[in-house]
C-alpha cells in the first residue's frame, strides 16, 4: 500500500485501489438429484457510532445507514450491524454486545472519547476482530487494524489560506476555537502557519465548542468588544451558523465574511448560492464513516490488503464545486 505524506504533517495518506473478488453464485440443483452447495459463511461487522446529538454526529448516522444498506446490497454475505451510543459507558456496553450477541468479524467505531473507550475497543480486537477507528484515536497505538479519519491539520491549513488571500495579506481576524482537544490544536496550528508572515491579525480566539449557541455568544462578544473585523474563522459549521445569527442581528453582515467548516448542507447551500457572507466551507465529513465501512468490507472480499491509515482530505468548497457535496437528505 503506498503512502505519500500530507502536506505539513508527519500523516501518511494512503492511497488505495481495491480489486473486488466476485462472489461465488450458487445454484440449486436438488431436481437434478445432485447435492446442494453450502453457501458462504456470513461475515459480521459491527458499526458503533455516537448517537445524533449534535449536526456532524447526524451526518455519521445518516451516511452509516446509507453505507449498511449499499454494502449488504453489493455484498449478500456480509451483514453489518449499527449501534448507537450517548455516551462512552453506553458505547462500551454495545461493543460487549457486538461481540457476545452478534459474535462480530470486525468493528468499526468512532470512539465517544477516545480515553473510556480504550480498554473496551482493545478486548474487541483481543477477541480475534478486524477493528477501524473513525475520527478520534484512541489512547494506546496499536490496537486498530485500520484508522480512517479527516486531516484536522489541513482543515485548519486550507482556512488560513483563503483567508489570507482575500483579505490580501493584511486585516482583523477573530477565531472560534471547538472543543479543546488535540483535534482543535492541528487545526489551530494549521491556520496559524497559513497566516504566519501577514499582517493578519488575530484581535481573539476563544472556545466555541463546535456549537452553534456557543457561537453566536462568542461572536456576540466579539462584536461589542471589536469595532472593526474583516473576517471570522468559525472552524465549524454548527458555531458558524451561532456566528451567522449574531453578526445579522449586529447588521455588521456586509464587513466581513465567515469560513466554517465540516460540509454541512445548510453552510453548502449558502455557498451554492453564492452568499457572500458564507463564500466558502472546508470539509470534514461526516462521510468518512462510509468510507471507513467500505474499506473495512474490503478486508473481506479484497485480495489486496486494507492495513495502516486512510486520512481524507480538506478541500475548499467553493460555488463551482459545491454541489458535488451537498446532500439534500442528510440531516447535516
Amino acid at each position: 500500500m503506498p503512502n505519500k505524506h500530507l502536506p505539513g504533517t508527519n500523516q501518511p495518506r494512503t492511497s488505495v485501489t481495491f480489486p473486488r473478488r466476485t462472489l461465488a453464485a450458487f445454484a440449486t440443483v436438488a431436481a437434478l438429484g445432485l447435492p446442494t452447495l453450502a453457501m458462504a459463511e456470513e461475515t459480521v461487522i459491527g458499526v458503533s457510532i455516537p448517537a445524533a446529538t449534535h449536526g456532524w454526529t447526524g451526518g455519521v448516522n445518516f451516511h452509516a445507514e446509507q453505507a449498511k444498506e449499499r454494502l449488504e446490497g453489493l455484498y449478500p454475505d456480509i451483514s453489518i450491524t449499527i449501534s448507537t451510543a450517548g455516551g462512552p459507558g453506553e458505547q462500551a456496553n454495545d461493543l460487549e454486545d457486538l461481540v457476545s450477541l452478534r459474535g462480530i468479524d470486525a468493528l468499526v467505531v468512532l470512539p465517544f472519547e477516545s480515553g473510556p473507550l480504550t480498554g473496551p475497543v482493545r478486548r474487541v480486537k483481543e477477541s480475534g476482530a478486524f477493528v477501524t477507528v473513525v475520527d478520534r484515536g484512541l489512547e494506546q497505538e496499536g490496537i486498530e487494524d485500520l484508522y480512517v479519519a479527516g486531516n484536522n491539520h489541513e482543515m485548519g491549513r486550507v482556512s488560513g489560506e483563503y483567508i489570507r488571500q482575500e483579505l490580501d495579506g493584511q486585516g482583523d481576524i477573530v477565531v472560534l476555537r471547538g472543543i479543546p482537544t488535540v483535534i482543535d490544536d492541528q487545526r489551530v496550528q494549521g491556520f496559524q502557519e497559513a497566516i504566519e508572515g501577514s499582517d493578519i491579525n488575530i484581535l481573539d480566539m476563544q472556545h466555541a465548542n463546535w456549537n452553534r449557541d456557543d457561537g453566536f455568544e462568542v461572536m456576540q462578544d466579539f462584536l461589542a468588544r471589536f469595532d472593526n473585523i474583516d473576517a471570522v474563522w468559525a472552524q465549524d459549521d454548527d458555531a458558524a451558523l451561532g456566528v451567522i445569527e449574531a453578526v445579522r442581528q449586529a447588521e455588521r453582515e456586509d464587513e466581513l465574511f465567515i469560513v466554517g467548516g465540516a460540509g454541512m448542507k445548510d453552510i453548502i447551500k449558502r455557498v451554492m448560492e453564492g452568499d457572500e457572507l458564507v463564500p466558502v466551507d472546508v470539509l470534514y465529513p461526516p462521510a468518512m464513516i462510509a468510507t471507513a465501512m467500505d474499506l473495512t468490507v474490503q478486508n473481506f472480499v479484497s485480495n489486496g490488503p486494507v492495513v495502516g491509515e486512510y486520512i481524507l482530505g480538506s478541500p475548499l468548497i467553493t460555488p463551482e464545486n459545491a454541489e458535488q457535496y451537498y446532500f439534500p437528505d442528510s440531516p447535516y
